[in-house]
């Protein structure tokens, strides 16, 4: 089984302690990780935008990036929804216009192969107790990409419950939107930060001292609000968590 860490652009720039999570994560579980240095944007930001021509290439690129690979996991739901759910749009609408190009062979390769973080652990390896410890407190946001595009269900919860120490605290309006939405929270600012206050208020109510999620442009709008207002309330992405044992624990900015 071959296994690639497509870490997305998010994750490289501002948070590569989730990429070496994931590495150190699935190196534990006996699984070798590459990481092919062609990868680059899924396209997401580009396609969200508008610019739905300007995204093709890149759809060609990710599928000749991760093209020798059995398995390519990414801790971003939305990242592997954008894969998933619309790299088959593109090619279709590519083709229906004439302009193929390779998208629908590109697409086609790359849409079963891609996997978001909990999706592999749970669904391709066939675990839950993935050997973490973390005794804290934590309370997790489900992202609506992965929550409604995805269908995670409760995989994350399931891997949140069998960390040894830790303990979960349901967060109210959990499925509810945190305001982010890229460029959403770019053109709406105000709603945007409002539905995030809603969100960030909730999880301060369980009194955790964690939030959780598995994705960390949700919790780069959460985070800079918790900040913002002085929380005590740390935003930690579950990648990292679930990286984290009694030998090894986690520590921000520390390489396990």
């Amino acid at each position: 089984m071959r296994v690639a860490l497509f870490v997305t652009c998010v994750n490289d720039l501002l948070y590569p302690d989730t990429g070496r999570a994931v590495v150190a994560l699935l190196e534990r579980l006996g699984v070798e990780v590459d990481f092919p240095m062609e990868q680059s944007c899924c396209g997401q930001a580009h396609f969200n935008t508008g610019y739905r021509h300007e995204t093709e290439p890149l759809v060609r690129r990710y599928a000749a990036a991760f093209a020798e690979y059995d398995h390519v996991v990414t801790p971003s739901g939305s990242c592997a929804a954008m894969v998933r759910d619309n790299y088959p749009r593109i090619a279709a609408k590519a083709a229906a216009e004439g302009r193929d190009r390779g998208l629908t062979e590109a697409a086609a390769a790359s849409v079963p192969k891609t996997y978001e973080l909990t999706e592999f652990l749970v669904d391709v390896l066939g675990v839950t107790d993935v050997g973490a410890y973390f005794p804290h407190t934590v309370t997790y946001h489900p992202s609506c990409h992965g929550l409604r595009m995805l269908g995670l269900g409760d995989r994350p919860r399931r891997l949140l419950e069998a960390v040894r120490g830790l303990e979960l605290r349901e967060l109210e309006g959990a499925e509810e939107c945190c305001g982010f939405g890229g460029t959403f929270a770019v053109k709406n600012p105000d709603v945007s930060v409002a539905m995030g206050e809603d969100k960030v208020r909730h999880a301060e109510d369980t009194g955790a001292e964690v939030l959780c999620g598995a994705d960390n442009s949700c919790l780069m709008h959460l985070g800079g609000l918790l900040r913002r207002e002085g929380s005590g309330l740390r935003a930690v992405h579950l990648a990292e968590i679930l990286a984290s044992t009694e030998e090894r624990p986690y520590r921000p900015g520390v390489v396990r």
